[in-house]
């Protein structure tokens, strides 16, 4: 029964955003170190587009063998998502064929740390509720 409760889809969920979120803070930040760095190409994180696509396929009918015989079929469920780093490669911006823009990836740090702190303070709420209902509403 703990399992349960430790291992609920929001705990899972809210877990993958933390882990998607440092992951990208890490990726920013590497970005800007190589800002003046000579045809570097900078990199995304993909990761809440793919979560919602799973939560969304969760919502409908899960697909289910009937006879042993029947191809399986292996579902895309939220465990099965994960946060991606992808290379931008498609741009450039300045002659030495370097594509980082500092503004943009600033901005981008800023809006990953608030994005951070509210997944943070959303698992800590649930962990506080927990905890208020093992000690009896107290």
């Amino acid at each position: 029964m703990l399992n349960s409760i430790l291992q609920s889809s929001q705990v899972s969920v809210l877990e993958k955003a933390l882990s998607a979120a440092s992951l990208r803070h890490k990726v920013i930040s590497n970005n800007i170190a190589n800002v003046n760095t000579p045809k570097f190409k900078k990199s995304e994180v993909s990761f809440e587009n793919q979560l919602e696509l799973a939560m969304s396929s969760s919502e409908k009918a899960p697909i289910a063998r009937t006879h042993e015989r029947h191809l399986p079929v292996k579902s895309t469920g939220i465990n099965d998502v994960e946060p991606t780093i992808n290379t931008i490669t498609t741009t450039s911006f300045r002659n030495d064929d370097n594509n980082v823009d500092i503004d943009s990836e600033m901005a981008g740090l800023a809006k990953n740390s608030i994005y951070y702190s509210a997944v943070a303070d959303r698992i800590n709420k649930y962990f506080s509720n927990l905890k208020s209902v093992i000690n009896g509403g107290k």
